[in-house]
């Protein structure tokens, strides 16, 4: 049984050894030693060898002919191998020749490709740099011909996208390093170019303020010649001609191409024998404010620049304003005064009207309340040294053109129409010295006998000079004397010239046939009265007066007296007013006087946001003071006339002009310099006051009965017309229909608008410092601009 186990035992092992790696047949083997029947195991491994030997043998004896077969074909292929080598030896000595050529051409190749390459990059770098470089040439362009504004913008351009573009080079290194000193060139060439803008302005400023001067007084030369034609609006103000080139209205960012379009315009339609009036263009460049203003713009430095230029405008204002010692001497000093006067506004006028906010309204309204009280202080202090009375009246008619002239720019003149009345009376004392040596010498050379008069044409010579009239006289024969000596006809022309001389100064000074009535009035009374009587004095205190002489001096001074009624109508027909309203001259002064006063009370909030809802109380007083003034003066006796008594038509006639005095010194109420910025709720304030229940009843219900209709209120139309405009918002009716004979708004005039919207845009930007975050705001505010835009538009198409 064991030796059964035993060699089964070895049969498995044997199996084993036949199928396990030879690695691992040492715990198999050591099994074997291990136990008792090696030997037997060796038996069984042997028999087991011859066993595999057998079919290895049989194996070997079925595959020897294919192996004899297969070593036989080997010899073969030997053959043909040792042929095959042959030839691939030549075959690669051939390719290795020729693989020669082509790695020398492949490492060509690569040269070129590294080559393509590297030119490649070079021109896509240098196409980033070209721009850069070309940019730069046109940079040094710019800056050789001085066109810096252009150059500036360049220089932006170069820097934020040109150089950024480019990348990391030594140039442009350089290049971002000079950026900063060619602004600052830039800046500082722009600057001097600036101050000889300023230099050549001061030096020209005579010769435009003579230019613009000139212009007015060709236009006034033109309104007389086509009067009845179109008449001045309600400020009086001379329509300024704008070219259209020349207004900003914020859409350009630019100078105006480098170039000025002129200040002035100048009409074509001068005689040929005038010589044509140069406009300001052709006299000062105006290119260097424009560019500089706007290079500094640029540069983030607006505010230097606009600080810098009103400064120095400022003191050149002031060496304007200071009169040369001995300009009272001639007319010629006070020409040129004013010529550098008009000069100067007029440039800063375009400079206000061309730029965008370098200087405003308020900085040139400034400035003129400066001017106008320095040189009203001027006139004031040289006119007193005048004493001929041809250049006090020259002065006069210089004064007025002065003053039109930049009246028609939108300057406020009333203190120069108000200084021009100080120097009627002025001139008033010249023209009685004068008249008292005229007085004098008649004397002087009067024979103090009655006139000789030989023939009827030597009759009706003395007579034309002398309205004397008697009967008895006419009936007697040829030769005759007339009562009177040469004297009376004499005093009695000189006393029709002083009346002449005295018309003369009144003219253009926007005064009433009324008071310049009034004004002759009383100085021909101040020349019979006191210097006619004091020269009658001294010739009757002579020592070599007899009783003869002094008999024929009291017979002619009974005839002057006479005459003075005829003196009445002669100051009646030269000033078209009726001896009968002599007496509304004096309560036309009157109420003037008191409209005046109670004006000076007035104290409007400018800046209001809504109105009151009723009347302001001076107005309320002022009104009820007038309809007790003319109620009480019409129930006066009269004699009867016409239309009604006497007294009735003088407070008629005081009335109106009252009512013409109250709506106009209203409308200067508004307009005047001092009020700066106009709310709408100030404005609709201003509008109660002028159309609520005082007003209207005043004007309607008549405190002076006689009027027909609406008579008093055609003296409101200007200020109605104006107001209604403004509080109804009508811009479209107004523009569409200015210049008809049935405009709506036929009375208001486009500048006394403009002055007045500019207050208001002016207000409806500085009101909220966050109203341009309000969307209603900033349309309000967009609304005001169009309308401005287009009023300045309607002003330089209809006076072109």
């Amino acid at each position: 049984m064991a030796s059964v186990e035993a060699a089964a035992e070895h049969e498995r092992i044997l199996r084993e050894i036949e199928s396990t790696d030879t690695n691992c047949i040492g715990p198999t083997l050591r099994s074997v030693y291990d136990g008792q029947a090696h030997g037997f195991f060796m038996e069984k491994l042997e028999g087991r060898i011859r066993n595999h030997d057998r079919e290895i043998e049989k194996m070997c004896n079925h595959h020897f002919q294919g192996f004899v077969d297969s070593i036989t074909e080997l010899l073969k292929v030997r053959a043909e191998a040792q042929k095959l080598k042959s030839q691939v030896t030549d075959t690669n000595s051939r390719l290795q020749d020729d693989g020669k050529v082509i790695l020398t051409t492949m490492e060509e190749l690569t040269q070129c490709r590294v080559q393509q390459r590297n030119i490649a990059t070079t021109v896509e770098k240098l196409t980033r740099c070209l721009p850069v470089l070309q940019m730069y040439s046109k940079l040094q362009e710019q800056m050789k011909a001085k066109r810096y504004y252009p150059a500036l913008r360049t220089l932006e351009q170069l820097e934020q996208r040109c150089l950024p573009q480019a990348g990391e080079y030594r140039f442009c290194a350089i290049m971002a390093e000079n950026i900063p000193r060619l602004r600052v060139r830039i800046r500082d060439v722009s600057m001097s170019d600036l101050k000889d803008f300023l230099e050549s302005i001061r030096k020209h400023s005579d010769k435009i303020g003579e230019t613009a001067m000139k212009q007015a007084q060709a236009q006034d030369q033109r309104s007389l010649n086509s009067a009845g034609l179109q008449q001045r609006g309600g400020s009086g103000r001379r329509v300024r001609k704008v070219s259209p080139s020349t207004e900003l209205d914020g859409q350009s960012s630019s100078p105006l191409s480098e170039q000025d379009s002129g200040i002035l315009d100048v009409e074509d339609e001068e005689d040929d024998e005038e010589e044509e009036v140069p406009g300001a263009q052709e006299l000062v460049d105006f290119s260097p404010v424009y560019r500089c203003l706007h290079i500094y713009t640029v540069l983030g430095a607006r505010d230097t620049f606009e600080s810098y230029y009103r400064k120095q405008r400022r003191k050149q204002a002031r060496l304007v304003l200071q009169p040369h010692s001995n300009m009272h001497e001639t007319l010629e000093g006070y020409r040129r005064y004013f010529n550098q006067i008009v000069g100067f506004f007029v440039v800063e006028d375009h400079v206000l009207h061309t730029t965008q906010g370098l200087v405003n309204r308020a900085y040139v309204e400034e400035l003129w309340e400066m001017a106008l009280s320095k040189s009203i202080a001027a006139l004031r202090t040289h006119s007193s040294y005048c004493t001929d009375p041809d250049l006090v009246l020259d002065l006069k008619n210089l004064i007025v053109l002065f003053a039109d002239t930049l009246q028609g720019y939108g300057f406020t003149v009333n203190q120069l129409f108000d200084m021009l009345l100080e120097m009627r009376d002025q001139y008033g004392e010249i023209l009685l010295k004068k008249w008292a040596m005229s007085f004098r010498q008649i004397l002087d050379q009067d024979n103090y006998s009655p006139i000789p008069v030989a023939t009827p044409e030597e009759y009706h010579s003395i007579i034309s000079q002398f309205p004397f009239q008697d009967p008895e006289l006419d009936k007697t024969p040829f030769p005759k004397k007339l009562p009177f000596s040469e004297f009376v006809p004499k005093v009695y022309c000189q006393l029709k010239e002083f009346i002449y001389a005295c018309l003369k100064f009144s003219e253009d000074l926007h005064l009433s046939s009324t008071e310049i009535d009034d004004m002759i009035r009383k100085s021909t009374n101040l020349l019979l009265t006191r210097t006619l009587s004091n020269c009658l004095q001294y010739a009757i205190k002579k020592k070599n007066v007899g009783l003869a002489e002094l008999v024929q001096v009291i017979i002619n001074t009974t005839h002057l007296e006479q005459s003075c009624h005829y003196l009445e109508e002669f100051i009646s027909n030269i000033t078209s007013v009726l001896p009968d309203n002599m007496n509304a001259t004096k309560l036309y002064g009157t109420s003037t006087f008191k409209i005046d006063q109670f004006l000076q009370l007035a104290d409007y909030d400018w800046m209001a946001t809504q109105a009151a809802g009723q009347a302001s109380d001076y107005l309320s007083d002022l009104i009820a003071f007038l309809c007790s003034t003319f109620a009480v003066f019409t129930h006066l006796p009269g004699k009867a006339i016409e239309h009604g008594t006497l007294p009735g038509k003088v407070a008629q006639t005081a009335c109106m002009s009252a009512c013409k005095h109250l709506s106009t010194s209203l409308l200067q109420l508004l307009l005047e310099a001092d009020v700066r910025q106009v709310s709408m709720g100030a404005l609709q304030q201003f509008n109660v006051d002028a159309e609520g229940g005082e007003r209207e009843w005043f004007a309607r219900a008549g405190p002076v009965p006689g009027f027909q209709g609406d008579t008093l209120l055609l003296a409101f139309i200007d200020l109605r017309q104006l107001l209604d405009l403004f509080t109804q918002w009508d811009w479209s009716t107004y523009l569409a229909d200015y210049g008809r004979p049935t405009c709506k708004y036929l009375r208001v005039n486009p500048h006394t608008a403009l002055v007045l919207l500019e207050k208001m845009k002016d207000t409806s930007r500085k009101n909220n410092m966050f109203s341009q975050f309000r969307k209603n705001e900033r349309d309000k505010q967009k609304l005001i601009d169009t309308v401005v835009k287009q009023l300045r538009n309607l002003i330089s198409s209809h006076q072109s």
